[in-house]
């Protein structure tokens, strides 16, 4: 349990260190994440520079603490987004069954039959390359994964006994969603978003390297990758450091999923 804890309480560290770097950005960051200076152009790691500059000059360190505000508030957006939408959708199929339920597994099934990255990218094709309509895409595509995992334990609660000696016992379906179900799900719906959380940044990363999230100049992790590529074999650096940051935030959000988990686990094992 102590190993649980400990492992929990460096990942959320770490996603809360994070988050707090992008909270103060301007004040934290040593320089101005637009600020374009060619004679300091593909300079390497210094104290002046401490991850180096790109390829306009630019302050790389400080174009990642910026850019944690770009991936990781919109990575938060589009979590929020989903679970909006899906758990009073998710809730009243897997409750309620019949035609509805079946209408709605139908529609997840064919959402679900287009690769995410492939629909995601065709939606985004047809809006236009952007921040919003890179978040709407990924919204649209991803809220049919929240959906079958939520029907799925809201199915599995709603054959418990006590659910029925709730209905027995008079009480109004909202009032066993909202008293008996959701507060059941809660726990792994947590697990789920922090495990999709890192999922979403790596969409949010990929489609900005494709040309298709946040413009130039905007620092964005994915867009630093995509304009990094070009000098990746002269100045490494470039590359490195923003593709090292969203593996750090993945890494992290993995870790907590896996650890709340575990730590379910444990105290459904001690009750």
């Amino acid at each position: 349990m102590k190993q649980v804890n400990l492992s929990l309480l460096i990942g959320m560290g770490i996603l809360f260190s994070i988050f707090l770097l992008g909270l103060f950005a301007p004040w934290i960051a040593p320089h101005d994440p637009l600020a374009v200076n060619l004679a300091a152009r593909l300079h390497s790691p210094s104290w002046t520079y401490p991850f180096g500059t790109d390829h306009l000059g630019r302050c790389i360190l400080s174009r990642i603490i910026h850019g944690i505000r770009i991936s990781a508030t919109s990575a938060f957006i589009i979590m929020f987004l989903t679970l909006l939408i899906s758990i009073p959708i998710a809730l009243l199929s897997g409750y309620i069954r019949g035609r509805s339920d079946h209408m709605m597994r139908r529609i997840i099934d064919s959402t679900l039959a287009i690769p995410d990255i492939v629909l995601t990218i065709g939606i985004v094709g047809l809006l236009g390359p952007g921040l919003i309509n890179m978040i709407f895409a990924i919204v649209v595509v991803r809220w049919a994964n929240s959906v079958r995992f939520i029907r799925s334990l809201v199915v599995k609660i709603c054959q418990e006994d006590y659910i029925f000696s709730a209905r027995m016992a008079g009480n109004s379906h909202y009032r066993i969603l909202i008293r008996y179900v959701l507060p059941q799900i809660a726990m792994p719906i947590l697990i789920y978003s922090a495990l999709d959380l890192g999922k979403i940044v790596l969409n949010i990363a990929g489609l900005s390297f494709l040309g298709l999230g946040s413009q130039p100049p905007t620092p964005e992790w994915g867009a630093m990758l995509n304009d990094a590529k070009d000098y990746f074999q002269i100045s490494p650096y470039v590359m490195i450091f923003p593709g090292l940051a969203i593996v750090l935030f993945v890494s992290a959000c993995q870790l907590v999923s896996e650890k709340l988990e575990k730590y379910e686990s444990a105290v459904g094992r001690e009750i």
